[in-house]
């Protein structure tokens, strides 16, 4: 199994020694030609805006979107969600593969970034700590779109079929759950 790591820009290293335990070699995607190697794809934290303009500029974008359109498993990260999302602040998101909307640094700037106690019964996870940087919030779920954990009632880990995207970066914690899961898709 080949899973691919953004490598544009953000926080894609945090992901390489999860995935190294749970069995995998990562894959460092930088062009459209290793995109079309890999199995699936995570999507790391960063800047969205950054990735965005990376992803045009690098003719990656149709590319991308062709392949989650076509059922490549994909995990949106904090940014990787907000590029994921069907709208953004109001406005159509950039691969708009994920029907939900969601606000932008909706929990406050770098300053008001924390960790949250949350609940994921389908990893079997109680009290795990989230770590919100600058995270976006999920307004609104479309059809299809499964809620496995929120912050307060905000849902923060979703997925719809092969998508899935979290608002938390699971890469700074040591457990692995969330990166097994992402590999059993």
């Amino acid at each position: 199994m080949r899973v691919g790591l953004l490598g544009l820009q953000g926080a894609f290293l945090d992901h390489i020694p999860h995935l190294k335990r749970c069995g995998v070699e990562p894959v460092i995607v930088r062009d459209a030609q290793a995109l079309s190697t890999i199995d699936r794809l995570i999507i790391p934290g960063g800047e969205s805006t950054v990735m965005s303009k990376f992803l045009q500029e690098f003719g990656m974008l149709r590319p991308l979107g062709d392949r989650v359109s076509a059922g490549l498993p994909v995990w949106g990260v904090c940014a990787g969600a907000i590029l994921l999302s069907q709208q953004v602040n109001g406005s159509p998101g950039v691969l708009a593969a994920l029907p939900i909307s969601l606000t932008r640094n909706a929990y406050g700037r770098q300053i008001a970034s924390d960790t949250r106690p949350i609940d994921i019964a389908l990893l079997d996870l109680v009290a795990y700590p989230a770590v919100f940087i600058r995270a976006p919030r999920i307004d609104r779920v479309g059809e299809g779109v499964v809620v496995h954990a929120v912050r307060d009632r905000d849902p923060v880990f979703i997925q719809k079929d092969h998508i899935m995207a979290s608002t938390f970066h699971p890469e700074l914690n040591p457990d692995d759950a969330f990166h097994r899961y992402f590999i059993s898709l």
